[in-house]
């Protein structure tokens, strides 16, 4: 695709958080000109886009309209209008990913029955309607119950190990996972651009606050066999060929206790599990979803340096005015960086910032990582 710099070229972002926030810092180098749209209107990218439009991205009308005059339209969180981004598609509007992605994605129970279908390794399920249809498979516990829509960052995931945790349940259509006996979490980004090229981000290991069931700890080069790492990156590749998708794809895997990789879920954008690449790769995730979305020669993903992100969560009993405590004695340490994503309330849990630690060596960034966890704390 030529002349993405020229003045009337605009990319269209639906969704204006911190992953929308870090696509346009990368956009400004290109003079990309990147436009948001979120009902928020103190969203993180609402101050810095090149335009930014405070509506909702489920609104049809809405998305409609927004897509008009942009060349290609990109999304930063999954939930959005798939209806008219379909409508802007039939009218030879670029999306990247695809609606018909989105809706694959978007289900968790539809993203299921697709891996079972292209024979993509992934654990064993069932899917329910409601509440009541769970007591069916009470020979099956225990499982992790997934809401199909709607959740993310840990809300909807619901551990129910015994007819005791039915009182926990969601009452909604879901996905009953069987547990996995797991080693490890991992996740690999793969970029595929129009011309069907690919290009993959080396495996990145996952440490996960099991209260919250959020990533809170990651690194990379993951410390796993080269065995694993070749199925990992191969499974990534084959989802993102069976997808037929353009643009950038985590591939979130379970290492089992016996060896084997299994999809835990993907997730069709930028992704928390990337977050590094910006100072530890010759390419950022960033970039290269530019590249891709645009049809534009992908980027080397080699890694520059060892690397650990630290998502910074609001903490417990905290909820207001931001106030980031240890951020300057955690900036003393060599080769830490701090991201701040714009969010002037914080609130249990939210996502705020991240902070990445380089090292020559992947251990002294691991406990860099570690003095960062102590320091900083996002109260109000």
């Amino acid at each position: 695709m030529s002349n993405w710099y020229s003045e009337d070229f605009k990319v269209g972002v639906l969704g204006g958080g911190q992953l929308g926030r870090m696509l346009i810092q990368e956009a400004i180098n290109y003079d990309i000109k990147l436009c948001t749209m979120d009902k928020d209107s103190k969203a993180p990218c609402s101050k810095i886009s090149y335009e930014f439009t405070n509506k909702d991205i489920l609104d049809y009308e809405a998305v409609i309209e927004f897509g008009k005059d942009k060349a290609v339209i990109t999304v930063e969180i999954e939930n959005v209008n798939i209806e008219a981004l379909e409508m802007l598609e039939k009218r030879g509007k670029k999306v990247f990913p695809q609606p018909a992605v989105l809706r694959i994605v978007r289900d968790k129970g539809v993203q299921k029955d697709f891996f079972k279908t292209h024979n993509l390794p992934t654990a064993p399920y069932f899917l329910v309607n409601d509440k009541a249809e769970i007591s069916q498979y009470k020979n099956q516990f225990p499982f992790m119950q997934k809401m199909r829509v709607g959740g993310y960052d840990g809300r909807g995931v619901q551990a129910i190990k015994s007819e005791v945790d039915l009182d926990k349940a969601f009452d909604a259509p879901s996905v009953l996972e069987k547990f996995v006996d797991f080693e490890k979490e991992i996740s690999v980004i793969v970029a595929r651009n129009e011309k069907g090229e690919t290009a993959h981000f080396p495996v990145v290991e996952c440490e996960f606050n099991p209260e919250v069931n959020l990533v809170e700890f990651l690194f990379a080069p993951a410390q796993i066999s080269e065995a694993i790492e070749e199925d990992a990156i191969a499974i990534a590749r084959r989802t993102i060929e069976a997808l037929d998708m353009v643009g950038l794809l985590a591939v979130e895997m379970f290492v089992t206790k016996d060896g084997r990789v299994l999809i835990n879920e993907i997730a069709p954008r930028p992704h928390n599990s990337g977050h590094h690449t910006i100072e530890c790769n010759v390419t950022s995730q960033y970039e290269q979803h530019l590249r891709a979305i645009l049809n534009l020669p992908l980027g080397s993903t080699k890694i520059l340096r060892p690397g650990v992100m630290v998502n910074l969560l609001g903490e417990p009993n905290y909820e207001g005015k931001v106030y980031y405590e240890g951020i300057e004695e955690a900036m003393k340490i060599p080769g830490v960086k701090a991201h701040i994503y714009g969010k002037s309330e914080t609130k249990p849990y939210r996502k705020m910032g991240h902070i990445t630690a380089t090292a020559p060596l992947l251990q002294e960034a691991i406990d860099k990582a570690r003095q960062v966890q102590q320091l900083v704390k996002v109260k109000a």
